[in-house]
């Protein structure tokens, strides 16, 4: 990775996964559709008088705004609320993050399929040790799940499909229709509007709009809809329009690591030297997905060949 790149990797993992320490204090006081809504709601208001102020307000047509409308409700509305369920059915933070670390795979194993970009061997191996260490760091730290149902189970697989394809289908349209594309902040508005259209009327019908509305709710909300769906999903669009979709999405293995260290930070949360362990092996695994190993050999050689060349003697 070139250093902005680098730059807006980091800075992506960091915002993405503090929407779980966001989620941890807003679940309990509402349900999964109903946060989906006032979530999304409240990013489309603030995007939309963001883009009045701007002048970049327009309607682009359909055949722009469909697939963008498409990506939203994959990439926010059924990969975070099959997430909110899974939580909600009992299923354990540490499994949940498990089970999400298999998207990096799916997109993989999808990317050839519809953008043309095949994953090589090299990242193959990288994700499959990337997914070890997630493995390695997790496994120690659940606790057996006596109250997770089956479909909460289940249903984290609708959340490493959605997103695995989101991601597949803005990286096709970055590479093959670059001309149309919108703003980051375009597309993120009208990826909110289908996402809290969406969740509207099973949070009105099954939901009832239930929240508790105090401190600690509002200001966990603001968070993930300041910091996670605009920061992160703008920072994963920045990305897609720079590297694969197979190296975007390992990011997602430091999920889990990252994750705990936040918790560490904010909530007290202890450290296992096992979760150290499983950083280190994630951290080889990504470095394997995100180097060209071919095009460093090369270079490397170049410049061995080079170096040799000033020691040879001149006559």
């Amino acid at each position: 990775m070139k250093g902005k790149t680098l730059l807006l990797a980091i800075c992506f993992v960091i915002f993405w996964n503090s929407g779980f320490i966001g989620a941890d204090h807003v679940l309990p006081q509402t349900e999964p559709f109903t946060l989906l809504f006032w979530r999304y709601l409240g990013l489309s208001l603030l995007l939309f008088f963001y883009l009045v102020l701007r002048k970049r307000l327009h309607w682009p047509g359909w055949k722009i705004a469909a697939p963008n409308m498409m990506i939203g409700l994959l990439a926010h509305g059924v990969w975070l609320g099959c997430t909110f369920f899974a939580f909600k059915n009992g299923v354990s933070a540490g499994m949940v993050a498990l089970v999400i670390a298999l998207q990096p795979i799916a997109t993989g194993a999808l990317s050839g399929l519809m953008t043309g970009e095949k994953t090589r061997k090299v990242q193959w191996l990288g994700l499959i040790i990337g997914f070890s260490g997630v493995a390695f760091s997790v496994i120690f730290r659940m606790k057996t799940d006596n109250e997770a149902t089956i479909f909460g189970y289940l249903i984290l697989l609708g959340s490493v499909l959605s997103i695995s394809i989101a991601n597949l289908i803005q990286r096709q349209m970055e590479l093959k229709n670059a001309m149309n594309k919108l703003r980051t902040e375009q597309s993120l508005f009208y990826q909110s509007m289908a996402t809290a259209s969406a969740a509207f009327l099973p949070a009105v019908f099954f939901e009832g709009l239930s929240a508790e509305w105090d401190m600690e709710f509002t200001l966990s909300l603001s968070w993930l809809i300041l910091g996670v769906s605009l920061m992160a999903y703008g920072l994963m669009g920045k990305l897609l329009e720079r590297i694969s979709a197979t190296k975007v999405s390992s990011l997602f293995y430091l999920g889990p690591p990252v994750t705990m260290i936040m918790a560490w930070i904010l909530l007290g949360d202890k450290i296992h030297i096992t979760d150290l362990f499983g950083l280190l092996i994630v951290l080889s695994g990504l470095m394997l997905t995100q180097i060209d190993i071919h095009k460093y050999l090369k270079s490397l050689k170049k410049r061995r060949t080079i170096f040799h060349g000033r020691l040879q003697p001149r006559v």
